[in-house]
C-alpha cells in the first residue's frame, strides 16, 4: 500500500523531527487505527531508505502518525512512502510475508 507524507508532526512552537503525518487515502479514524503497528519505508531518490512504524491515527479524517528511526528531509514532504505488511501490497511477497 502507498500513501503519502503530508506534514511533519507540530505544535505551535516545535516541531517534532521523527514524527510525521501521512495519508494513505482512508476516510475514518476507524480505518487508520487498525494499521498501528505496520512497518513504514521511504525511499529517498538515491536509494536510501528509512523505516519507520504507524503509531496510531491523527484526527479524525483518516490520516496517520509515523515514528521513523531518523529524521526525513524536509525534501520528503509531498513524497510517496510504502506500507509493508498489508495483503494488498506487492513489497512483502517473496520476502516471507503473506502471499
Amino acid at each position: 500500500m502507498k500513501g503519502i507524507i503530508v506534514q511533519f508532526r507540530r505544535s505551535r512552537h516545535r516541531i517534532k523531527e521523527k514524527h510525521y503525518l501521512l495519508d494513505l487515502g482512508f476516510t475514518t479514524r476507524d480505518e487508520a487505527k487498525k494499521l498501528a503497528g505496520k512497518v513504514v519505508i521511504w525511499k529517498s531518490v538515491a536509494g536510501k531508505e528509512i523505516k519507520g512504524m504507524i503509531s496510531d491515527a491523527h484526527g479524525n479524517k483518516g490520516l496517520v502518525r509515523a515514528i521513523f528511526e531518523s529524521g526525513l528531509p524536509g525534501q520528503a514532504i509531498t513524497t510517496e512512502i510504502e506500507v509493508l505488511g498489508l495483503s494488498g501490497s506487492n513489497a512483502d511477497q517473496g520476502k516471507g510475508g503473506k502471499k
